[in-house]
């Protein structure tokens, strides 16, 4: 039996997480045209719910050797998960510059080891005290561009930040116990039930969805959500998790160039130079993996 080469898996996650990130960027632009015709909790709910209902299905055999305790863990990450894409496709609604968004959104990585140190007591590299000075100035020139005030957009992504930090966190200890695709799958169904059903009282519904609406809800479920998180869950087993952080931190640059191109978005200075340092931040706080990855390379 010939013996499998050592690079291919290396070369094949790196493809499938760059793939990953393209998916991700577009998911902005779906939610956003979705969104014009959906109010924000019903459209999130819905694209969860069908996208954890397709995930399920390939996690069908894994759902069921679950135990009652796996299941709880899960569901409890579920919530958590809730109620940081909540603050997200709030924040996507009410942004009014998509690209600038996807910036302010990637914090949640920096805020990774921060949230490790408060909750678990793990001791943060010391590239997360240089990285976040620089970051917190790029988000300062993100609000000086819009007046010196921070919109209501930029105050709700970087909650979605700061939920999406606590939510990698935990799944990073329930991961532990249950695997990565039926711990998706149940997350999302999660997600789905609880924001469609908040959205019933509080969100008016509208009495019929046009063609477009449920052709960008459509594409949102099927390439944003479900082949997203499947190859993203099958490439992170084949690379170590602060390998894929690497890669996955494209997720922001794709977004802003594809709506530039998509909604004609263009960035003042002060939006560019922000967006920049946030990025910057985001490499120094990866610079081991991003030095090793280059030297593989």
């Amino acid at each position: 039996m010939p013996t499998a080469d050592p690079l291919r898996s290396p070369l094949r996650a790196d493809l499938m997480l760059l793939l990953v990130t393209l998916l991700a960027a577009t998911g902005w632009i779906f939610s956003k045209e979705a969104l014009a015709g959906m109010p924000p909790l019903l459209f999130i709910g819905t694209r969860f719910l069908m996208a954890g209902g397709i995930l399920a299905i390939f996690a069908h055999a894994s759902l069921r050797r679950l135990s009652s305790t796996d299941w709880r863990l899960a569901a409890g990450v579920g919530l958590i998960f809730s109620v940081a894409v909540s603050l997200w496709v709030l924040g996507v609604h009410h942004s009014s510059h998509l690209g600038e968004s996807a910036f302010i959104n990637s914090l949640g990585i920096l805020l990774v080891p921060v949230v490790a140190r408060l909750m678990f007591g793990d001791r943060p590299p010391r590239t997360t005290w240089i990285a976040l000075p620089v970051a917190l100035v790029g988000f300062a020139l993100l609000s000086l561009n819009a007046g010196f005030r921070i919109e209501s957009g930029q105050w709700l992504m970087v909650s979605a930040a700061v939920g999406f930090s606590l939510l990698i966190n935990a799944n990073s200890r329930v991961v532990r116990r249950v695997s990565a695709l039926p711990l998706t799958s149940i997350q999302l169904v999660v997600v789905g039930l609880v924001l469609t059903l908040v959205s019933l009282p509080v969100e008016p519904w509208p009495a019929s969805l046009s063609a477009a609406t449920l052709g960008w809800l459509a594409a949102s479920v099927i390439f944003a959500s479900t082949l997203r998180f499947f190859l993203q869950v099958h490439a992170q087993g084949l690379t170590t998790p602060s390998h894929a952080a690497v890669i996955l931190m494209l997720e922001a640059v794709w977004t802003a160039l594809i709506a530039a191109w998509w909604f004609g978005e263009t960035m003042a200075l002060l939006q560019l130079l922000g967006c920049s340092l946030i990025f910057a931040a985001l490499l120094i706080n990866r610079w081991y993996w991003v030095r090793r990855l280059f030297k593989r390379r």
